[in-house]
């Protein structure tokens, strides 16, 4: 379980060691990770430190990686695991490797070059090759067209020159698909309409040479008359990014540049092929080794950057560190200083020493697998103070309990047991696979949450005795004369009747949970409903008990006892005073009252409403006397009452002026001892050890600084007691949604079947098809509303009893995490 209870003891520890034992002993304790460096350095610039080059050198081999790595995922090359993590390399390997990681890159940054060099000359033989066969085709229109009508051919020399006008010029490219609207408005208004423009799409997609992203083209030709207007043209492809391309008038040219076009073609991409080959087998030989390189890399340089917290003595023959560790974990700190001292053969041996501290130490809660996630929903809230109690401890089982209370259903909980189930059986392989799904992390971080969950909702659902909202009849029936009067047409009927205690008489109490005929009821929902909500208010109750107990233990730890006394006493009698007599009067309610017997006064229907009893006795109000039943259910029950609000009512101002009078007295006593040793000083010399005892006075604490005023010390005690005595009667009013969450559960349960099973139930063969559909249907929303939905919902409503009605009574949560220098951190950070 490790240190659940409490903060493990933490010591603050000075480490001198020498510059050769540095790089191997940070080596070793980044794989204990169990010393939180303090930082020697904090005024001293990131650059002007001792290390900050091998820092450097460090980022430059990181990006290096992740160029690396950022070309593989271009060419998806799997990345494999390591089975087993390499340890941090030795400064001489720095250089090997760092050699190694430089040749490497290079390689790829010439063949990435040439990759797109290539790539990029690729795309311009095929966006000619589409030039040339398509503007092929307008030739070929324009062919047909002057055959049938020599005079429309603008293009025709002879034309031409009767009509006494220039040759029309044209120019040939290729440019990108959503650029053509813009191109050819823009060039219609440059050229003020004296420009032809044709235009094809090109079906085939491109991949842009650098990027790798697809594109879409299209071919254009442009006819014009002049060379202004060629000018004017030229300024506007290159203005919208439009490639130009030679493309000659004559169609038998065209046709021998297409052949030798296509040549190139075939022959580039035979060089490419090749070259992508060799680019392959480079990344994958790469990529075996790129785990071990970007693991080595980054422990390498929390080396450097830890190393550079550390200061150097006077002598500068030494390195000084600070450090908290955990008490438990001393000894391996000083075994391990002493193994790579002798290890590196320092004549002088690194060594430890435990300094004594004002600070205030880290908070460190050692934890496994199984409590983890249980202390991670408190850290969640805040970091307990060191030394504070924990409350994960407890929450290890309230935690789960409470939250079976509104999800009791012995359906819906193996659902879910068997979904915890699986996460924890097959741990080990599904951390394997690194899912990065945020929702998946969040479950299986709390796969022993749910399982917990899971197996209390089982419990409770048998308490219940419901299951998918219907009822197992286990061990029969206590209600002997209630099923003789149901008959088999009211059970096909689904007619419910009314049980009434006084005429069905029970012959024996149900051995376990609630009886099942209770599924026939009329008045169950009202039974139900008295049930869960007396069960809420005596779980709420005895939860907050034990919340304010814990804050003994905060008492005793801190050396505080004067508040047992002062805070806690009077904050466990006005609780147990008021909402602890309710509870009892609950308990004797149902032991004292029945509905069988001859005595009317014991019976149900001089049963008190504990709710108007509490009111008339907060009230001291004499309650109503209605068919001759007792007015209190014993004799000394007035007398009882009114002491009980009597002293609830005293232990406010206990709470509100006990704490600052005592703070206050205390204070005039330590004025009285300083001004007697100030006059025995005055005829002797003031010894040191006077000084440390007077100032390990001024250190005790009393929850308030000794400067502070005294309005300040009142204004916070009438704050804390205000907020608490308002607080136990609101938070003993929430812990009614324990009751509100299991009734809508209930209902929300037994609506969805009725509503959707009832359906299929029909007599002929005709609703037999309809059954497989009607289950699909019922299984997805039992398992999306209510197991998943409404689960949620009681993991949050649960979530903040603990945090607000439970933790509020004793928790603190000013504290820091204890962060140790690890690996295994630092390269889970990383990832």
């Amino acid at each position: 379980m490790g240190s659940m209870f409490r903060s493990e003891e933490m010591v603050l520890a000075q480490i001198f060691i020498q510059p050769e034992a540095a790089y191997p002993l940070m080596s070793e304790l980044g794989a204990l990770g169990i010393v939180q460096f303090r930082d020697l350095n904090k005024d001293v610039n990131s650059f002007q430190r001792k290390f900050a080059a091998e820092v450097i050198r460090c980022d430059d081999m990181e990006r290096k990686l992740r160029y690396v790595e950022d070309e593989m995922q271009k060419d998806k090359v799997d990345i494999p695991d390591l089975e087993e993590q390499p340890k941090a390399p030795n400064p001489r390997e720095i250089v090997d490797l760092e050699a190694h990681l430089k040749k490497t890159e290079k390689e790829i940054v010439e063949m990435s070059e040439s990759s797109v060099k290539l790539k990029s000359n690729f795309l311009e033989l095929i966006e000619l090759k589409y030039v040339l066969e398509k503007t092929a085709i307008f030739f070929n229109e324009r062919k047909k067209s002057v055959a049938e009508s020599p005079r429309n051919d603008l293009v025709s020399e002879d034309a031409t020159n009767q009509e006494g006008r220039s040759q029309l010029s044209f120019v040939a490219g290729v440019i990108g698909r959503k650029r053509m609207p813009a191109f050819e408005k823009m060039l219609w208004r440059v050229c003020r309409g004296n420009v032809l423009i044709k235009q094809v799409d090109i079906d085939e997609t491109f991949e842009d040479p650098i990027t790798g992203n697809e594109i879409y083209k299209t071919v254009f030709v442009a006819f014009f008359q002049g060379d202004q207007l060629k000018e004017r043209v030229t300024k506007v492809c290159s203005g919208f990014r439009a490639t130009l391309h030679p493309c000659p008038s004559n169609s038998n040219e065209c046709q021998d540049m297409l052949k030798e076009v296509k040549i190139n073609i075939e022959d580039l991409t035979l060089i490419m092929n090749k070259t992508q080959d060799h680019r392959q087998r480079v990344l994958n030989a790469v990529a075996k080794d790129m785990k071990d390189w970007n693991v080595k890399v980054c422990k390498m340089k929390a080396i450097y950057h830890t190393m550079n917290y550390f200061n150097k003595d006077v002598s500068k023959k030494c390195l000084i560190a600070e450090g908290w560790i955990p008490l438990n974990d001393v000894p391996q700190v000083q075994t391990t200083l002493t193994t790579i001292s002798s290890s590196c053969g320092s004549s002088t041996p690194s060594f430890m020493n435990v300094i004594d501290t004002n600070d205030n130490p880290p908070t460190f809660n050692r934890t496994n697998k199984f409590t983890k996630g249980f202390q991670n929903l408190i850290d969640s809230y805040g970091m307990a103070s060191y030394g504070e109690v924990n409350p994960a401890l407890y929450t290890i089982i309230t935690f789960p309990f409470l939250f079976a209370v509104m999800f009791g259903d012995v359906g819906h909980a193996i659902i879910m047991l068997i979904f915890g189930a699986y996460m924890c059986i097959y741990e080990k392989s599904l951390e394997a696979k690194k899912i990065k799904s945020e929702i998946w992390t969040i479950f299986f971080g709390g796969r022993y949450i749910i399982l917990l969950m899971g197996l209390f909702s089982i419990y409770t659902g048998f308490i219940y005795n419901d299951i998918f909202s219907l009822s197992m009849n286990i061990f029969g029936t206590s209600w002997v004369d209630a099923v003789d009067r149901i008959s088999l047409e009211d059970i096909n009927k689904n007619n419910f009747i009314e049980f009434n205690p006084s005429v069905d008489s029970a012959t024996v109490p149900y051995p376990f949970g609630l009886d099942p005929i209770w599924q026939m009821g009329k008045n169950k929902i009202i039974f139900l409903n008295t049930f869960k909500m007396k069960l809420s208010i005596i779980f709420g109750v005895l939860h907050m008990i034990f919340g304010v107990s814990m804050s003994v233990i905060n008492y005793v730890r801190f050396n505080k006892k004067y508040s047992i006394v002062l805070e806690f006493l009077p904050q466990i009698v006005f609780l147990v005073a008021l909402f602890g007599w309710m509870v009892v009067l609950m308990i004797i309610k149902f032991v004292w009252y029945g509905a069988q017997g001859t005595d009317y006064r014991v019976g149900t229907s001089c049963a008190p409403s504990i709710l108007i009893m509490f009111i008339n006795m907060m009230l001291f109000k004499e309650p109503t006397q209605h068919d001759n039943c007792d007015l209190y259910i014993f004799e000394f029950q007035p007398t009882l009452q009114m002491i009980l609000v009597v002293v609830g009512v005293l232990c406010i101002p206990t709470m509100l002026l006990g704490k600052p009078i005592y703070i206050i007295i205390q204070r005039r006593r330590q004025q009285k001892q300083i001004q007697i040793k100030d006059n025995v000083n005055k005829t002797m010399e003031m010894q040191p050890e006077i000084i440390k005892e007077t100032d390990a006075n001024k250190q005790e604490s009393d929850g308030h600084g000794d400067d502070e005023p005294l309005s300040e010390v009142f204004i916070y005690q009438a704050i804390h007691t205000i907020e608490y005595v308002l607080s136990t009667i609101s938070h003993t009013a929430s812990y009614l949604r324990l009751w509100a969450l299991s009734l809508a559960h209930s209902q929300l349960s037994e609506v969805l079947w009725s509503r959707i099973m009832r359906i299929s139930s029909m007599n002929s063969f005709v609703g037999a098809p309809f059954v497989f559909l009607i289950f699909g249907a019922w299984a997805f929303l039992t398992i999306a509303i209510l197991v998943m939905m409404e689960g949620l919902s009681a993991f949050l409503h649960t979530l903040r009893l603990h945090w607000v009605e439970f933790m509020s009574k004793f928790f603190i949560g000013l504290g820091y995490a204890f962060e140790p220098y690890s690996f295994k951190r630092i390269l889970s950070e990383d990832e």
